[in-house]
């Protein structure tokens, strides 16, 4: 018998080689698809957030990303390897300094490097040494992170003093932007004998520096406005407030004031060491404090009245005397300096 026009048997050929044709494409058009697909990268994945995802390997070779685990309100993250996205590399060869002067500042902050490099950070030599300037500042945040950052690297080429690390900018990470500071000192100024850690709101005498220095020890040396027998916050309100699960001892050991301090270059290297066994605590001078007697060093007194913790009344005579004071906000530095500076006696 024929159906329209074909017998049965071709008829259940021509639709048997069909449906094993049909189901081969559709086995080719599914490998063709799955490899496509599994090559596709997820379109809400930047290279930077590739760049700074991190990832652990587990047993299986399985890459699952690590979670983020904060350090508390009283911790910071260090040790951590924190990287130089402004940087001066060649210019602590090429001047050779005695002594480094490490301002800390805000990124937005230009009104204060402004007033430095127009006063006290002017003086390149005092009593025939060579003495050397940078701003240390971290990253800004907020909406206008991106063009703060370009008027940095702009303010970079105008000065070349600027050192930038890729940590946040804030109170908290202080203890950050110090062990970063003494990271780069380590890399990049090893050469020079001592280095100062001050502040931006600071008059720094920088003659009397120098010849102070020139007679301290050169390994092992921190002097500054030292803090001893200070009793540790545990006032939730206090701005330095500690829990006693975070530091259970009641009396913090001797450590030089934040608002500046010296120390010799070797100490560099040995307070780095130091800070991989001592609890990251977000007070910064403290922080440093408890690192120097993990190394068995105690901070150093300076001259009496040398340092001043609150604002000194401008004075010829009484400036004349000093290494560091605060300044009022008020206060016309760039004024006071030159006037410093003009000739005839002091006192």
């Amino acid at each position: 018998k024929m159906e329209n026009g074909v017998r049965p048997a071709e008829n259940r050929r021509c639709f048997g080689f069909s449906r094993r044709h049909s189901l081969f494409l559709l086995l080719v058009l599914g490998v063709v698809l799955f490899v496509y697909c599994t090559n596709i990268r997820d379109p809400k994945e930047t290279v930077s957030s590739r760049v700074t995802k991190k990832t652990l390997e587990t047993q299986t070779g399985q890459r699952t990303a690590a979670p983020y685990v904060s350090p508390g309100p009283y911790l910071v993250e260090y040790p951590y390897e924190y990287h130089f996205t402004i940087n001066e590399e060649l210019k602590c060869k090429q001047e050779k300094p005695f002594v480094v002067l490490m301002v800390q500042v805000a990124p937005r902050n230009r009104a204060h490097r402004d007033v430095i490099r127009n006063s006290w950070g002017s003086e390149k030599l005092a009593n025939n040494q060579v003495v050397a300037l940078f701003f240390l500042l971290g990253m800004q945040t907020g909406d206008d992170a991106e063009q703060v950052h370009q008027q940095l690297l702009q303010e970079s080429k105008e000065h070349h003093d600027l050192i930038q690390g890729d940590f946040v900018d804030c109170y908290k990470n202080l203890t950050i932007k110090t062990m970063v500071m003494l990271e780069w000192l380590n890399s990049y100024c090893s050469s020079a004998a001592y280095a100062m850690k001050i502040d931006s709101d600071m008059f720094l005498n920088v003659p009397n520096l120098v010849n102070l220095l020139l007679k301290a020890p050169r390994t092992n040396y921190m002097t500054g406005l030292v803090a001893h027998g200070a009793a540790v916050l545990r006032d939730p309100k206090s701005k330095w407030f500690l829990p006693q699960e975070i530091f259970s001892e009641s009396i913090y050991p001797p450590y030089a004031l934040g608002l500046g301090y010296i120390l010799s270059l070797d100490l560099t290297k040995k307070l780095i060491e130091a800070s991989r066994h001592i609890k990251p605590l977000y007070i910064e001078d403290v922080y440093l404090g408890l690192c120097m007697r993990h190394l068995g060093i105690r901070p150093t007194d300076p001259p009496s009245y040398s340092f001043h913790v609150f604002p000194l009344s401008y004075s010829r005579c009484a400036y004349s005397k000093i290494i560091a004071t605060t300044c009022p906000e008020n206060m016309d530095r760039v004024w006071i300096w030159r006037e410093f500076k003009k000739p005839g006696p002091h006192c």
